[in-house]
């Protein structure tokens, strides 16, 4: 394949949605249909480019101002093959679900437009060759997930999910510019490969200590809010409310791993800072144990299953503190996989129980969704670390990474292993065993086949992803079979003991048999940010509008007006040109004159 063919995998999406937008709105079934071929071409193009070991082709000069130039160029390597097949994958099989998911809704062109744009910015970050173009696919992505985020749009807290996710992740942006910014200046280039000869000549000897740490830092800032890591956590839930395709493309292979990638992608240079290596490796281990107490105690199917990401990507983030990127890489990977299974069986429930979302008011759809029940336990059995599944491969590389490096991050990662097992075990069974809740549910049938087809062929990747190595040999890491015995056995106890109880307690439940408001509240973070952050940024606006209306309006600006407009009538009745007037003025200044002279 000639390498200029590559240009294809990236531009064909953003063509793809201008054709959509532009001409073939009108028509929503022809929409749908150039967007799912648009997407499996991408995904063919990529497999044979692989296959062949197709070169990159050659970057084009985009931007030149004396000895600094930006080019628009491709990285292909085996970290960013695996992500691209990953990527273009997954996001063909969830562009197959869609055109059943959204076979009804009005918005139909519009939202395949906004997928196809998605795409297109997600493949930028995966093959750019630099940190700029990086930032710009960076806040491509960041507008299309606000786009699909906020899909239905005339629902209130659709908008305000779309906003929430926006804004937050602006803030782990301006950390990230800050961080490009600083390794421009400090090492002389944007471009991964110059960035990475140069610190591997010594050029970077001279970057003083406070500079990488706080250079690292910032790039970490951006892969944090993107990835969803504590305390940046709080819009990933809330983008549930757009449609349940869109929450397995942003929370399986995409948007939210784009910080876990990115970090691998420039770990040649974070990894010469130990204190931010440190920094990491506990955010991400916090974060995973975090998000799985809570949720323990979700009962939205999305909200658990969108919390269960974010302990994931805390998984990821842990393995990169803990050097051993392609650990990460690897759990990424499985993850895209099975995650994005659930997903989308979970969309094939709401689809069936007419947009219901509450586990509670679901139960027994096992043998009425026989396909959509069966894939959705191999794909909790995945997430769960289930011996010879892919999960079980790719989770014990990382604890197998944390026995090695820190004992304390290995034992918070059992109990994160653990409390996985024991959650998604209590969704499974009263989602689909035990007996019918609602009249909903009893009337349930199983989806058409664009949507469970991808559910098999998802399903069949999430069980056999880990095996043979395939995956580790691309990442060019262990496979994770040299580790020795104790963890994976630790691992299988922990899987075995989290399931065992998760049926103990939810096998026949109604209702749910016990209650931790603290952790079905999410530790109430949201409200602690609204009372301190949201109601000081309140305060602070409404201060300012106070002080702008009185002091720069009414003293500064309109007082300066009036003494100078009353200075002015006072000249100008001085200066009247009346007789009388300087008559009466003169009377006036010889009383006063007298009166001084008397008083004394």
């Amino acid at each position: 394949m000639p390498c200029e063919y590559w240009w294809w995998v990236l531009f064909l999406p953003l063509a793809t949605s201008a054709l959509i937008a532009v001409v073939s709105r009108p028509w929503r079934n022809a929409s749908a249909v150039v967007s799912v071929a648009s997407s499996f071409l991408c995904f063919f193009i990529a497999a044979w480019g692989v296959h062949t070991q197709s070169h990159a082709p050659s970057p084009v000069q985009w931007i030149t101002a004396g000895d600094f130039s930006i080019s628009i160029g491709m990285v292909l390597d085996g970290l960013s093959k695996t992500m691209l097949l990953t990527v273009t994958g997954v996001g063909a099989l969830i562009h197959l679900f869609s055109m059943g998911y959204m076979k009804e809704d009005n918005g139909k062109s519009r939202y395949f437009a906004c997928l196809s744009l998605f795409m297109f910015s997600m493949t930028g970050i995966v093959l750019s060759s630099n940190l700029i173009m990086t930032f710009l696919f960076w806040e491509l992505v960041g507008f299309s997930s606000y786009l699909l985020i906020g899909f239905w749009f005339e629902r209130p807290s659709a908008a305000a999910a779309a906003n929430k996710a926006f804004i937050v992740n602006r803030i782990g942006d301006f950390g990230f510019m800050i961080g490009i910014l600083m390794a421009w200046h400090w090492l002389g280039s944007i471009e991964f490969a110059q960035l990475e000869g140069a610190l591997n000549d010594g050029r970077g000897a001279h970057v003083p200590g406070i500079i990488l740490v706080l250079m690292t830092l910032g790039l970490f800032c951006g892969a944090a809010g993107k990835s969803a890591q504590v305390p940046l956590h709080v819009w990933l839930p809330d983008a549930m409310e757009g449609p349940t395709p869109v929450s397995a493309l942003i929370h399986a292979a995409t948007m939210v791993a784009a910080g876990v990638y990115f970090l691998c992608r420039v770990f040649f240079l974070i990894s010469l800072s130990p204190a931010t290596m440190n920094v990491i490796a506990f955010i991400g281990g916090g974060t995973a144990l975090f998000a799985a107490l809570i949720a323990v105690q979700q009962n939205d199917i999305k909200r658990v299953l969108a919390y269960s990401t974010l302990s994931q990507l805390g998984y990821m983030m842990m393995a990169v503190g803990l050097a051993a990127p392609g650990a990460a890489m690897f759990h990424l990977t499985t993850h895209a996989f099975f995650k994005a299974l659930l997903f989308l069986g979970a969309g094939s429930v709401i689809h069936a129980m007419h947009h219901e979302q509450n586990i509670w008011k679901m139960g027994g759809l096992k043998d009425k969704m026989p396909i959509t029940c069966w894939t959705f336990v191999a794909g909790m059995l995945a997430l769960s670390g289930c011996p010879f599944l892919s999960g079980f491969f790719s989770k014990d590389a990382i604890l197998s990474a944390a026995l090695e490096k820190n004992h304390f991050l290995f034992a918070l990662g059992l109990g994160t292993a653990f409390l996985t097992a024991f959650y998604m075990t209590r969704l499974t069974v009263t989602v689909f065993f035990g007996k019918e809740k609602t009249k909903s549910a009893s009337h349930a049938h199983e989806a058409e086949a664009t949507m469970w087809v991808p559910l098999c062929i998802l399903a069949a990747f999430s069980v056999v992803a880990g095996w043979g190595g395939a995956i580790p040999d691309m990442l060019a890491i262990s496979s994770g079979e040299n580790h020795g015995h104790i963890v994976p056995a630790l691992s299988a106890v922990v899987f075995l003991a989290g399931i065992w109880l998760g049926f103990y307690f939810y096998r026949g439940k109604k209702t749910e048999p016990f209650s931790v408001s603290l952790l079905a509240n999410k530790f109430y973070v949201d409200e602690i940010y609204g009372a301190t952050f949201v109601r000081g940024h309140d305060k602070l606006g409404e201060a300012c509008r106070l002080f702008d209306r009185w002091v720069i309006s009414g003293l500064l600006v309109r007082g300066t007006g009036l003494v100078v407009s009353g200075t002015g009538h006072l000249i100008r009745f001085m200066h009247s040109g009346n007789l009388q007037g300087y008559a009466f003025l003169f009377v006036i200044g010889i009383v006063f004159v007298l009166y001084q002279y008397l008083i004394r």
